[in-house]
């Protein structure tokens, strides 16, 4: 999993409420367990104007022109702004897969659904929770500047604005180091391998039998 120190990007709008994991990462796209290609059909009904299915040549298909992620001004984007309860509906981790394979870095919005949000820290994808008054002031100045980028301090925990003005955020202490230092379940599990052995090997010696051996 890629770590998560600091991040300076573009920030993209999504202005829009209860957005859910059905319209981040359609349900026809799930075939595959891969962790791989969902960026190019990451919110695959608000970015093009036909109907998407697995294996079509997404460069060859209408762009809808009203969508933000397709206006000039937001390529490039790796911070989505977007309203409350977002990641709602069913549970799919390919979500964070998805944005996170598209360029997403972080995540800013009111709320998340549960399990969007315990996934999101699980895929190396930041999502950030800010007050609603704070997520509207970041809206407003974001549609006023063309380029508008924030900088993300993980270890300070705060947002940064151009002007500099610091919005602090919460994390619980072990997701943020988790991401700190790249260190998925399977990697903080990994940390303590030694003990894993050597709890095994203390087993295999009392049973042998678990190994097929003979049974006392």
């Amino acid at each position: 999993m890629q770590a998560f120190t600091t991040h300076k990007g573009l920030v993209a709008p999504l202005d829009r409420e209860n957005v859910d994991t059905d319209l981040i990462i359609p349900k026809q796209f799930l075939k595959s367990i891969k962790r791989t290609g969902f960026g190019p059909n990451l919110f695959d009904e608000l970015r093009y104007l036909d109907h998407g299915e697995p294996g079509m040549d997404n460069s060859k298909r209408p762009l809808n022109p009203e969508f933000s992620l397709n206006k000039p001004r937001y390529q490039g984007a790796s911070i989505l702004l977007t309203r409350k309860n977002f990641g709602c509906g069913s549970s799919r981790e390919h979500a964070p897969w998805a944005l996170d394979q598209y360029g997403f870095r972080a995540v800013i919005a009111p709320s998340y659904a549960d399990i969007f949000f315990n996934n999101s820290f699980k895929n190396g994808l930041l999502p950030i929770v800010l007050p609603e008054d704070e997520v509207s002031r970041l809206f407003e100045e974001l549609y006023a500047n063309v380029g508008y980028t924030l900088d993300i301090d993980l270890p300070r925990q705060v947002v940064v604005t151009p002007e500099g003005r610091e919005i602090a955020f919460e994390v619980e202490p072990f997701r943020k180091h988790s991401l700190l230092n790249g260190l998925d379940e399977i990697a903080t599990t990994l940390q303590k391998s030694d003990k894993i052995r050597a709890f095994e090997a203390e087993r295999l010696a009392r049973h042998p039998w678990l190994a097929g051996g003979p049974q006392a």
